[in-house]
Formats: structure tokens, sequence, C-alpha cells
């Protein structure tokens, strides 16, 4: 078992690599801004294999947007309440903070922390790094991975491709642009109108952009939200970033939350390779705090999917 860090005030659970290489991750789950969880499988499931592969993962429990009396209606669920934009990337300002911090404490190198999420989360990854250059903050994310991000409140239409397989398969068109631009309005608490790039990351000109992290981005092939991630990659190109995008074969939206399917594998696969390859921006952590670091019982695990330190908020 890991220490309980209970400075981060309960927002982040802290998945400790079996055998650290110096990377980590802060990581964020899908649900529409208004569900999803720690325990669900593309925040779990994924934190505990790349832990297995070397990464501390901290994953971060960030406020829910409320759950309106139609969304509970169409899904046979209960209305909530909730918290509209800025709370939930607020929180994952503070988990960065928090773990840039304690890099030491968690045998992270400072210059290859990396920032990533799923969905909605992978929004909230990227509009968080946004925030972190705009406010200055000394230290950047060295990657961003965005998993079958959602950038763009409304959406360009998608190609011809891509709108005949859909059409082909019913049940994977599920977010067309009434659906996306209402899960927005719900996660703003208003109208899209002048909402902040941190908001919505896909109206980042390139100008924004240019310290913007290297992205890995991986997207669902028959899924309507990866024409906002591909609008943003032709964004960061036009910025001169560095940026891979990938199209996971004969997947829908939200393959990580199926780790059945070989899909997810080789999405992790692609994940923790990509975080393997961080070199660092700056000084390595020093060899003496490494050894410091590594000597400490409480920060470590000796299996890889031994529990976490779970730090979900009680509330």
């Amino acid at each position: 078992m890991s220490e309980p860090y209970s400075a981060a005030d309960g927002l982040v659970r802290v998945y400790p690599a079996q055998s650290p290489d110096g990377t980590g991750l802060v990581w964020a789950h899908g649900g529409g801004f208004a569900g999803g969880d720690l325990d669900m499988p593309e925040s779990d499931w994924v934190a505990r294999q790349l832990a297995a592969s070397g990464t501390t993962v901290v994953s971060v429990d960030y406020r829910l947007a409320p759950v309106p009396a139609a969304w509970a209606s169409a899904t046979g669920g209960a209305t909530r309440a909730g918290h509209h934009y800025p709370a939930a990337s607020d929180d994952m300002l503070t988990a960065w903070s928090w773990v840039v911090d304690n890099a030491d404490r968690l045998r992270i190198d400072r210059t290859r922390i990396a920032i990533g999420g799923t969905s909605a989360g992978g929004n909230l990854a990227a509009g968080a790094a946004i925030r972190l250059i705009e406010r200055r903050f000394p230290t950047l994310p060295a990657l961003a991975v965005l998993a079958y991000p959602t950038l763009l409140a409304v959406q360009p239409a998608p190609g011809a491709d891509l709108r005949a397989a859909l059409d082909a398969n019913p049940g994977a068109d599920r977010f067309g642009p009434a659906a996306v631009l209402g899960m927005y309005e719900n996660y703003l608490g208003g109208s899209v109108d002048g909402a902040p790039a941190g908001a919505i990351p896909g109206l980042a000109r390139p100008v924004d952009l240019v310290e913007f992290p290297a992205t890995l981005m991986i997207n669902g092939d028959m899924d309507e939200l990866r024409v906002s991630g591909e609008a943003f990659a032709a964004s960061l190109r036009a910025a001169g970033r560095e940026v891979e995008v990938v199209v996971e074969p004969g997947t829908e939206h939200g393959h990580l939350n199926r780790p059945h399917e070989p899909a997810a594998s080789a999405s992790i696969a692609r994940i923790a390779a990509r975080l393997d390859a961080l070199l660092p921006t700056g000084a390595l952590l020093p060899t003496g705090a490494l050894r410091a670091a590594a000597d400490a019982p409480l920060t470590t695990s000796t299996a890889p999917l031994s529990p976490p330190a779970d730090l979900t908020r009680s509330s």
C-alpha cells in the first residue's frame, strides 16, 4: 500500500509505478463532463496498466457538471447538482501543481510529466495545458495524451468516409452536433459563445498553441468526435508543434472502457511507448534524490496491480 496523499485534499488517486522510470501522468476520465468516476476502466484499468509499465499515474477526481432532468429521464437515472466550468479545469490545475510539487516523493522527473485523458477528460487535459501556458506556470507538461477527445462545441461535419461508416453503424453515431453542443452548454452553464480556449480547446488559434506540449492523440475509428480532434491537431501542426494522430482501427468511441477489446491493449501499448520515449527537457532528477525516494517505503508499490493510494473525495 502507498501512503495516503492527504496533501492533495482528496482530489487524486495515485498509482505508483511498479518499477519507476521517472515518467508521470496526470489523467482525467471521460463522461461528458457530468459522469464517470475513478473506478471506470478508462480511469482505473488504464492507470494500472501504465503503472505496470513504469509510469506513476495520478488520476483526478474532478468536480462534475450537473445532470439535468432531460438527461436523467433519457438514461433512467437521477438528476444531480454539479459544478460548471471552470471547476473541473481548476481541479486539473490543482492536481498538476500538486504532482509537480511532490515529484521527488512520487519518484517522477519533473521534466517527464504528461497530462492526458479520455473524451471529456481529453478536453480537460488540453484545456489545462492551455491555461498553464497562459498563466506562465514554470513546469509545463512534456506530453499531452488525448484519447478520443472532444475539443469543439460546434463540430465540423464529418467527411464522407466517416459519415458513411456512422450511417452503416447507427449504434456508434452518438455524438451528433446537437448532442455535443448540449453537452458543452451543460458544462459551461450557458451559451458557448465567447467561451475561452481553456473550456473549448479547439477554439485555440495556432498563435495560442506555440508552447503546447508534444501530443499523442488516439481517436476512435467510427466516432464523430474525432472530427474535433483532427481540427485541433491541424491547429497544433500550424503552430509548429509535434503531434501524432492515430485512428485505432475498428473502434467506436470509448474503447479504453472496454479492456476486453484488443484495441484497448493496443492503445495502452501506444501510450506506454510514447511515455517511455519522453526525454528530459531539463536536468534529470539527481541520482541521490531518486535513491532517497526509492528508499521511502510508503510511496512505492511492489506489484503492478496492487491497490493505489485512493484519495477520492468523500463528498
